[in-house]
């Protein structure tokens, strides 16, 4: 089982290839490829890449691929009126679908835990209102397609 490192390693690398591959036009494979063969657990221009859970960033990074269309229309939905997908910068852009893909795909992975993931990838990248629009935006996505898991673990927070 990979260690919780290696799947935030594995999101935040999934991030970057995402980003690569909206301003490139590189294929998921081509993209697959580099990132295993040039970065994940290594160091690239003074920046260490840490050691990824390789099967996890596989997953996320084909399974944006694949299902791009329902998630960019669940995202579109949950943003503010007048601000359709296509007009957030592309890094937030690619966190949003990373973690939409997980709430609708990975149902292994708790709402709150993909949450909390992508709000301190955003962290990584920015330091003004981009980390709350995640958590706002991956909020609502949960609460529509994991119906009832976030109150459920609220709720039971409350008891104790």
């Amino acid at each position: 089982m990979a260690k919780p490192a290696e799947r935030s390693a594995a999101r935040l690398a999934a991030v970057q290839a995402l980003y690569q591959m909206d301003l490139s036009g590189k294929t998921v494979v081509d993209a697959l490829a580099e990132f295993e063969a040039f970065w994940i657990g290594r160091e690239v221009e003074g920046i260490e890449f840490q050691p990824s859970d390789n099967t996890f960033f596989r997953n996320i990074l084909s399974g944006v691929v694949s299902n791009q269309r329902e998630i960019d229309v669940k995202i579109d939905k949950a943003l503010a009126d007048g601000w359709p997908l296509t007009r957030v910068e592309a890094v937030l852009r690619a966190i949003l679908r990373a973690g939409c893909y997980e709430l609708m795909y990975r149902k292994d992975v708790p709402a709150r835990v993909v949450i909390t993931e992508y709000v301190d990838v955003t962290h990584g990248f920015y330091d003004e209102d981009e980390p709350g629009l995640v958590n706002a935006v991956l909020d609502t996505l949960a609460r529509e397609v994991r119906v009832g898991e976030l109150e459920k673990k609220a709720a039971a927070q409350t008891k104790r």
